[in-house]
């Protein structure tokens, strides 16, 4: 984590920032959420690059039980003082933001202050694959940032707006977001919730959410293009992957084939064969 705050030269010092998990729910059998371990190494990281404040913060749009399901998932026995430095976003003080061009039918959002009130937000979100929109990454995870307390359990709100259309107007709001996606261990076929795990071994982060995912759904072995969220968010031709600068490994060679169901076998990345 120090290593990736380094190398993408990020300017935290004396800032606020908020780290975004995944958390969803919890099952001993599979890989719902974001570890807890690099949650902690983020908090950790950020910290020591001199941030004045290092927040968690998740709004689950299905348990309404916030800390319950932190504590099922880990979060209480790895992260010290938890609770402490934890917040529901689901219960948090929200402002209402008018979006300026909305591409859902929704022309704002009530927000939480929390949020609205950090200098970066960090997506920390699971690699899974998604029954609806193909694959959740750090701009899926953002959902989480609609407050329960308002929009109800499980936001179906943001469901009638459009999903993809959605998930483009909440990136819209936060557009400095930084990305850090758990790949170690991922979710493949029905995700994102009764998938099963998928070792691949990798973190991709980056300051730019589209080019993040983008690359993730290239890892899956899944077609950017065809995920409609990421078209809405930058454009057709920026999700290729010329336009994408990128350090690290190469993707062919972390490149892992994510088992997708039946109905999204339409968003496969042609010629990705099999994959390991």
């Amino acid at each position: 984590m120090q290593r990736i705050i380094s190398e993408h030269r990020l300017d935290i010092r004396g800032k606020r920032v908020v780290l975004k998990p995944n958390l969803v729910e919890f099952d001993s059998n599979t890989v719902i959420n974001t570890h807890p371990k690099m949650v902690h190494a983020a908090l950790e990281a950020f910290r020591a690059a001199g941030a004045a404040d290092v927040r968690i913060a998740e709004g689950p749009g299905h348990r309404r039980e916030t800390l319950d399901l932190a504590d099922s998932a880990g979060y209480f026995s790895t992260v010290p003082k938890f609770e402490s430095v934890f917040t529901d976003l689901n219960l948090d003080e929200v402002t209402k933001v008018n979006l300026v061009r909305p591409q859902s039918k929704l022309n704002s959002l009530y927000l939480p202050q929390t949020i609205l009130g950090c200098d970066l937000l960090v997506s920390m979100p699971k690699m899974k694959t998604h029954h609806w929109v193909g694959a959740t990454l750090s701009m899926k995870n953002l959902f989480g940032l609609v407050p329960g307390g308002v929009y109800g359990w499980p936001k179906n709100m943001l469901h009638w707006a459009g999903i993809d259309e959605c998930i483009a107007d909440l990136h819209s709001l936060f557009p400095k977001t930084f990305a850090i996606v758990d790949g170690i261990v991922g979710m493949e076929g029905n995700g994102p919730i009764q998938g099963t795990p998928r070792p691949v071994g990798v973190v991709v982060a980056g300051a730019d959410p589209v080019a993040v995912d983008a690359t993730c759904c290239r890892i899956m072995q899944i077609d950017p293009q065809r995920v409609g969220y990421l078209r809405l968010a930058a454009g057709q031709d920026q999700v290729r992957e010329k336009w994408i600068p990128q350090a690290g490994e190469k993707i062919a060679s972390v490149a892992t084939r994510f088992a997708l169901l039946p109905e999204l076998e339409s968003f496969r990345l042609s010629g990705s064969g099999s994959g390991s």
